[in-house]
């Protein structure tokens, strides 16, 4: 359909002017044609639906109107979420949310609700994500090839919202065997890329990554760039690739800077001082750290991660003094998040500092088989490993040595 469906309209507004059939149809049509129209607007001409329509104060053309607005506010506030323009999105939001009693009977409904649970991501509402979702499940049956496809992709969005990659990943890896339609190509591209780091697939991130970056650069997506640059370094940085990593975070650094991308720039600082800790230069990696730290305003997750990183390049440089200070407040952090690995890898170097002989044994048996499960990076694990197989080496254990030195390759 590409018009208003009239039939259900004729009813919503008759029923909320509190009208029977019978003095809406009067001198128009019989009561048993008018309830045929109302379930189908198939049963109505046009010159009937305009004399019921005038009968209940609405003029035919303004309603045609509206969805021809529906139409327009859709492809825009799709065209603002796919370039990051928060403030506009809400703006489309509000209008549309102004049309709600007529959205229901347009052709747009499904469009409109499979855009809503975009939105949602968007704002990182995700109990109301997850509502919007369950509410679509009950509608897949009735979604054309387009639609559903959406609703897959922005289901994937949705599972890696909530860290579960693989299954993410192998919805987009259908949805682009199968060459699905209706979905905005850079934006799938990006997600793509975005998946494939998490789940470790560095190579398929970074060609992902570029085949987005040139797409966003032909749509003169700033925002968009930006964020494809960031996950093309970080999966240059795990791919050893450093030159190239650099290139991409110098160039996030100076146009978010530009840009005066405040959301943004903690998460480029801290990725450049990975990069720096990755490269050994200490000092540099320290003043990244450092740098994100100062203008994360919550203390939430993302914080704890940077000071974690700080504190871990603290002890590499041997200012013990100051990365037991870190780990003290990681520690502090961690227990009112509720985040068992930062408090396990706090303790540990805790410990570390109070010479407890006990804190080789809380590695091996607490830290290391809690970050394994957790399928962390190899290179953390490989850091961790080392710190345990120099310990053992040291105290002559060379077989024990050997098998984490192992586990590193």
């Amino acid at each position: 359909m590409s018009k208003l469906d009239f039939g259900p309209l004729i009813k919503y507004y008759r029923t909320q002017r509190r009208m029977t059939q019978k003095e809406l149809a009067e001198g128009i049509c019989s009561i048993p044609h008018l309830s045929k129209i109302e379930h189908t607007s198939k049963e109505g001409n046009r010159e009937t639906v305009a004399l019921l329509l005038q009968r209940l104060g609405i003029e035919i053309e303004d309603v045609a109107s509206k969805d021809e607005e529906i139409k327009a506010l859709l492809d825009e506030f799709d065209n603002q979420m796919t370039f990051q323009i928060k403030a506009e999105a809400d703006r489309v939001f509000s209008r549309l949310s102004e049309l709600g009693n007529l959205i229901p009977f347009s052709s747009h409904i499904y469009t409109y609700e499979l855009y809503k649970y975009r939105y949602l991501l968007f704002k990182g509402d995700d109990r109301e994500a997850e509502a919007q979702q369950e509410l679509l499940k009950k509608h897949l049956k009735n979604f054309s090839r387009q639609e559903r496809n959406l609703f897959d992709y922005f289901t994937s969005i949705h599972l890696m919202r909530h860290a579960k990659y693989h299954k993410a990943d192998a919805i987009l890896e259908k949805l682009d065997a199968e060459q699905a339609g209706g979905i905005n190509l850079g934006e799938f591209l990006y997600h793509r890329a975005f998946a494939k780091g998490y789940t470790l697939q560095f190579g398929y991130a970074i060609h992902f990554g570029k085949k987005a970056l040139q797409h966003f650069m032909e749509q003169h997506n700033f925002r968009r760039i930006l964020h494809t640059l960031m996950i093309m370094g970080i999966n240059y940085i795990y791919s050893n690739i450093f030159e190239e990593a650099s290139a991409c975070f110098e160039h996030v650094i100076r146009n978010a800077e530009l840009l005066n991308e405040k959301g943004l720039l903690p998460q480029i600082y801290h990725n450049m001082g990975i990069l720096q800790k990755k490269t050994q230069k200490l000092d540099q990696a320290v003043h990244y750290f450092k740098k994100s730290l100062s203008i994360q305003k919550d203390k939430g997750f993302y914080y704890l991660v940077t000071l974690n990183s700080l504190g871990e390049t603290l002890y590499l440089k041997g200012e013990h003094a100051n990365s037991r200070k870190c780990f003290e407040e990681v520690l502090r952090l961690a227990d009112q998040l509720g985040n068992s690995k930062y408090m396990m890898v706090s303790s540990f170097y805790l410990m570390l500092f109070d010479s407890d002989p006990r804190a080789y044994e809380y590695l091996e048996t607490k830290v290391i088989p809690l970050l394994e499960d957790g399928k962390e990076l190899k290179d953390d694990l490989s850091y961790f490993y080392k710190l345990l197989a120099d310990h053992f080496a040291s105290d002559g254990k060379f077989e024990q040595a050997v098998h984490y030195l192992n586990k590193m390759i």
